[in-house]
């Protein structure tokens, strides 16, 4: 009896437009992240771009603020990985949007709003000890329930909740003067536009002229360094071709008052002789 696969249609297309939520399982930290910061005061990212009509439509602080949030709490400090990871994760797409900002956008939209962030991810920490959780990511939380009183009754004291808020800001500012130091090392290795994961120049399609994307004789040849079998008549054939080419275009255009047709046959038979 044969054995029956799961369907695996690779270029099967959507017949409806599919939901990003289905993507990730429901408690994953992508969803915690983009809710928690959806409900917080995010106006100070707005400030800087009121009135300034002159601007080329950048991309929303919330969504810059989401993706470098879940990428710093996983570990990506680069802005070069996480520009990378918004075309290859699906967690950093579902918080992207279909967005794609480049590294040096994420890099500056950082350093711009710097204050601002480091803030705002205090305050995602302290929210994330206030519900329980263990982990925010690679971060380490003790767990505490984080209370906004000294009541010797609540699960952590003032003084305590204090120093806590100290530990977290300590961190999180190493955190941020990391992911400055790792953009710095590798601005200075692949320089400040680059990605630093380009494929050669002569591994990219885009940048061939299209006849030789399809493997013709003048790819073959130039690989082959001009060796192998028939590559001396290959040549003289192409040199044929273009010599051919370029006498029918010189004297098409000088030919005066000859018909077209008639100019194109006997250059024809001309060459078929030869």
């Amino acid at each position: 009896m044969s054995t029956t696969f799961r369907p695996y249609q690779p270029n099967q297309l959507f017949l409806l437009p599919p939901s990003p939520k289905d993507w990730l399982p429901e408690d994953h930290l992508a969803y915690f992240i983009s809710e928690t910061v959806d409900r917080l005061d995010v106006s100070v990212f707005y400030r800087c771009y009121e009135g300034d009509g002159r601007r080329n439509c950048p991309f929303d602080p919330r969504m810059m603020v989401k993706v470098l949030l879940y990428g710093y709490a996983t570990g990506v400090r680069s802005s070069r990985k996480i520009a990378k990871k918004l075309h290859e994760d699906v967690a950093f797409r579902v918080l992207a949007a279909g967005n794609f900002p480049a590294h040096r956008t994420i890099a500056e939209f950082r350093q711009r709003h710097l204050k601002e962030f480091e803030e705002l991810f205090v305050q995602v920490v302290q929210l994330a000890q206030e519900i329980g959780l263990l982990k925010l990511g690679t971060l380490a939380l003790d767990g505490s329930k984080v209370k906004a009183n000294a009541s010797k009754r609540k699960a952590m004291s003032y003084g305590r909740m204090k120093k806590e808020e100290r530990r977290v800001r300590e961190e999180i500012g190493k955190l941020l003067e990391q992911a400055a130091a790792v953009d710095a090392e590798e601005d200075r290795l692949y320089g400040e536009e680059a990605r630093g994961d380009e494929l050669p120049e002569e591994l990219r399609r885009r940048a061939r002229p299209s006849g030789q994307d399809r493997g013709g004789p003048a790819t073959i040849e130039t690989a082959a360094g001009g060796s192998g079998p028939g590559s001396g008549a290959v040549r003289r054939r192409q040199a044929e071709k273009s010599a051919w080419g370029t006498a029918v275009q010189t004297e098409v255009w000088g030919a005066g008052g000859q018909g077209t047709g008639e100019f194109y046959r006997s250059r024809q038979s001309d060459h078929e002789e030869r």
